[in-house]
């Protein structure tokens, strides 16, 4: 099971950190991930991060504003959004899987969490 928290409102230029709480399975995931989804459009990736090898992957507009990590001891990952803009709104999603898949496609992602609003206000 993936449990989401950490969102809210927050003006531009602020930050936020989302955490996602990994229970059952947490020692066994090939990868996790963030994916948001925008009123009015589909689910898109924001990064991820193997956990084998400590790989990371971001979408290109978060580069250099949103740091993705990983708490072992936890089994929880982190997302630290720094610099968030009014295009970052979006309820955000963990995702899951113990599979070697492609890291940018929900598809490929068994398993989620509930999701967590993060709003952006200029």
């Amino acid at each position: 099971q993936l449990q989401a928290s950490g969102g809210g409102l927050v003006q531009a230029g602020g930050s936020l950190r989302l955490s996602c709480a990994a229970s059952g399975r947490g020692l066994s995931w090939y990868r996790m991930g963030w994916f948001r989804q925008a009123p009015g459009k589909e689910r898109e990736f924001v990064a991820a991060i193997n956990w084998s090898d400590n790989n990371i992957y971001y979408v290109e507009s978060v580069k250099g504003r949103f740091t993705i990590s990983r708490d072992n001891a936890k089994n929880t990952l982190l997302l630290q959004m720094n610099r968030l803009k009014p295009e970052d709104t979006a309820v955000y999603y963990c995702a899951a899987e113990y599979l070697y898949r492609r890291y940018d496609r929900s598809n490929d992602y068994g398993y989620w969490g509930q999701g967590t609003l993060v709003t952006v206000s200029s």
